[in-house]
């Protein structure tokens, strides 16, 4: 059946609100069209009508990219964002889609909507947001009830994950590795949106993988950068508060902790909670150990070893290749602290004034 056709069938059948069929008979055209903006597009508004919001970001994007013109794909990619609180997003695609139709009443109208929603967040103290509990964490003042979603961390093309991620987390940003091998970087798409991230890699004679994690908190799109390596992806998120992330996902148990950044005019170091009634103070601890160490005595090899040590601990990374290089290549004789000295020739063993070097013979 030709694409053409199963395009009329997928409206049909979407007018009907058989929207299941709907999506599975636009997948079917997409697979023998996968240039179509218009499919992406038709895709889209079915899976909103299904509540499947961060696949319609998905395909509107997609559709985007096939079609920057297209202004019914910016149209729904702001109604799906507006279902995920992604206000400042749906605000942006809206604005897009409205400068493509000028005149059109309902681009407007969600732009004001946007406009009154992310007025509401401006109005809400971030303090609120730490005593409450989860359930009401998920609801803006005056607002509507957000949606709970059964799974935010969305894998399109099958319940099995294709390719492996994980993730870890500085103050600042959240980097996301995906262990995909030998992708080009020219099928690698990704989107970021207020708390949305969208991967999705496209593979000659599969079916395209697609990641769309809902995430645990905001990051801020401009910042974010993405690099695609011959073994993995590495996607690095900015984080608009410098919160602790639990996970990487969000899910409606998600509860926001307290911030990691310190007031200016405090210059002390944090201090750690304990489940002690008494708490320690680990600075305190901190600056007796090193003390006790830096008075401790000690003598012959012990002695040297520790100043060696302490050197080690001390020293960038071009000493260190040093060390370590002088130091196995000479059977220990040798410790030179010059890279630029050691770095290309093999360092020969040396032996003490007075002794001769010999080679052991097995």
């Amino acid at each position: 059946m030709a694409s053409s056709d199963l395009e009329a069938k997928a409206r049909e059948a979407f007018i009907d609100d058989h929207f299941e069929l709907a999506i599975d008979l636009y997948s079917q055209a997409i697979s023998l069209n996968p240039n179509s903006a218009d499919l992406f597009a038709g895709r889209a508004q079915a899976n909103i009508k299904l509540r499947n919001f961060t696949e319609a970001v998905a395909d509107a994007n997609k559709a985007i990219g096939l079609d920057p013109a297209n202004a019914k794909a910016y149209y729904r990619k702001g109604m799906a964002c507006i279902e995920l609180e992604e206000y400042e997003t749906a605000k942006a695609a809206f604005e897009t889609g409205a400068s493509l139709a000028p005149g059109s009443s309902r681009f407007t109208d969600m732009i004001k909507e946007c406009e009154e929603r992310i007025a509401e967040e401006a109005n809400e103290l971030p303090t609120e947001l730490v005593d409450k509990a989860p359930e009401d964490v998920m609801t803006p003042n005056n607002g509507p009830p957000a949606v709970a979603r059964p799974s935010e961390g969305i894998e399109v093309s099958s319940t099995k994950p294709r390719y492996r991620h994980e993730f870890y987390q500085k103050p600042e940003e959240v980097v996301v590795t995906i262990f995909a091998k030998g992708i080009p970087a020219d099928r690698v798409v990704i989107d970021f949106g207020e708390q949305i991230l969208s991967v999705t890699i496209e593979v000659l004679g599969e079916d395209a993988y697609h990641f769309q994690p809902r995430l645990f908190g905001k990051i801020v799109p401009a910042k974010c950068r993405y690099v695609v390596l011959s073994t993995k992806i590495e996607i690095r998120l900015a984080k608009a508060e410098t919160i602790n992330w639990s996970s990487l996902e969000y899910s409606k148990d998600s509860v926001v902790v307290q911030k990691a950044t310190a007031s200016s005019s405090d210059n002390l170091k944090p201090t750690y909670p304990s489940s002690k009634p008494k708490r320690v103070d680990w600075d305190k601890l901190e600056a007796q150990v090193k003390k006790e160490e830096k008075e401790e005595k000690l003598d012959g090899d012990a002695a040297l070893n520790k100043f060696f040590r302490d050197i080690y601990k001390g020293a960038d990374e071009d000493t260190r290749r040093a060390m370590s290089k002088s130091f196995v290549e000479s059977n220990g004789t040798v410790l030179s602290t010059n890279w630029k000295e050691v770095g290309s020739k093999k360092v020969e063993g040396s032996a003490p004034d007075g002794m001769e070097l010999k080679k052991w013979e097995y």
